[in-house]
């Protein structure tokens, strides 16, 4: 079912990668078409992630544990919105990240696009909102239950109030803040996500425990995990810890 849009996503990352590399060891006449490459990269491997997404959200047609769907399932309204709204999204992100990382022209630039990026993102969530629980009854159903409504308006309000602090973080040209309000959207998007689908690991009629690998493979997989997360923990630490502060003119590796 997500074969096509992995692979793109795939080729994007490597594009990121390649162009990366590339730009820096190219004269100064040819790095816009490593330039390009990158904005390329970066714009469809963050479009199929989303897409991906949009098509899980949507269910995949199983039947007798078979795929049951086409390989071109992916290709309707709904993912394909999910794929464009991924871009706002990590647009956002983007913008953020920069007015923690940089300053003078390319801060001042950030901070203006920073705000009709935020209200997009809004909109975004708004139609992604109304339109999950038409593609999906037995969603709506949850969302509006008794049991859960609590949940999901708690959800909704702190959502609100990410984005409240977002924008009064911007008026008042904070620098880190905004990355953070950004990130709760974000996480939070994904926790209703979660919360939406549970206890289905494929959507809509495969549970996590039908899908289960067996138990000895899951120890493997543990044992292994307990073994590698300590390590891209640290090293993540350590990498941010490297590159804190903010990227002045002038800087950069030679």
């Amino acid at each position: 079912a997500l074969y096509l849009p992995l692979i793109l996503m795939l080729c994007g990352l490597i594009f990121r990668g390649v162009a990366f590399e590339f730009r820096f060891k190219a004269s100064p006449e040819k790095r816009h078409v490593w330039d390009m490459a990158f904005i390329g990269g970066s714009l469809l491997a963050t479009f199929s992630q989303g897409v991906v997404i949009g098509t899980y959200i949507a269910g995949i047609p199983v039947v007798d544990r078979q795929f049951a769907g086409g390989s071109l399932d992916w290709l309707a309204p709904f993912p394909l919105f999910c794929g464009v709204g991924l871009i706002v999204a990590y647009a956002l992100l983007g913008s953020t990240w920069l007015l923690v990382k940089t300053e003078g022209m390319l801060e001042s630039r950030m901070r203006l696009f920073t705000r009709p990026l935020a209200w997009l993102l809004l909109a975004v969530i708004g139609v992604i909102c109304v339109w999950t629980p038409i593609l999906h009854p037995e969603i709506a159903t949850r969302w509006f239950a008794h049991a859960h409504l609590a949940v999901f308006g708690g959800l909704a309000l702190l959502a609100l109030l990410a984005m409240f602090g977002l924008l009064r973080t911007l008026r008042q040209r904070h620098t880190h803040w905004p990355f953070v309000f950004t990130l709760m959207l974000v996480f939070l998007g994904y926790i209703g996500l979660a919360f939406s689908i549970w206890p289905n690991i494929v959507p809509p009629s495969i549970s996590l425990w039908a899908a289960a690998s067996p138990p000895t493979s899951q120890l493997f997989i543990l044992i292994g995990a307990l073994f590698i997360l300590p390590i891209i923990l640290m090293y993540t630490v350590w990498s941010y810890y490297v590159f804190r502060g903010k990227v002045r003119i002038g800087d950069g590796y030679h």
